[in-house]
């Protein structure tokens, strides 16, 4: 299905790849949707809507296998404190429903924060903007369709340190 992200895409001749799986509503998770398209956890990117306050907004593109760090998202993005857009406000605020957000083709384009560990990778994947589809593409390709939205982007440390017994669970 061709989607407003894979149409902004398209639009400055980035290559990247469509890969449809089955939606199961009850499960929305990035790990399941790294399973269904056939890639590591760590490389199918969750695009998440944060807030620093009222009429701020910030894009948090982290691994799908981590937890967001609001204080070192925060820190990167020079708010006071991050948190999570509620749920009732991500479609009014992106045009996106959860577990099909993505940066490209959104209502309106916010800063974009992406972790780190991005550039680790030779393929990335990320929702094209509806459930059940993912974009896959290069890191080096996701941060230029990025900056073409003509909003800063940034890459950090913006994921929760996992501690020695979880990884080892």
């Amino acid at each position: 299905m061709k989607t407003n992200g894979a149409r902004f895409l398209e639009s400055l001749n980035i290559p990247f790849e469509l890969r449809e799986y089955e939606v199961d509503p009850e499960d929305l998770s990035a790990v399941t949707v790294a399973r269904k398209v056939g890639m590591p956890p760590e490389q199918v990117f969750k695009t998440l809507l944060t807030t620093g306050g009222p009429g701020s907004y910030v894009f948090a593109v982290i691994p799908g296998d981590a937890e967001l760090d609001f204080k070192k998202l925060a820190r990167a993005a020079s708010l006071r404190k991050a948190e999570m857009v509620p749920l009732k406000e991500v479609q009014p605020l992106t045009g996106y429903i959860r577990g099909g957000v993505t940066i490209f083709g959104a209502r309106k384009a916010y800063p974009v924060f992406v972790d780190e560990t991005v550039i680790l990778f030779d393929q990335i994947s990320v929702s094209a903007g509806a459930r059940g589809t993912q974009m896959i593409l290069s890191p080096d390709d996701y941060l230029r369709a990025a900056r073409a939205l003509e909003v800063p982007v940034n890459t950090a440390d913006l994921t929760k340190a996992v501690h020695a017994a979880e990884a080892h669970a």
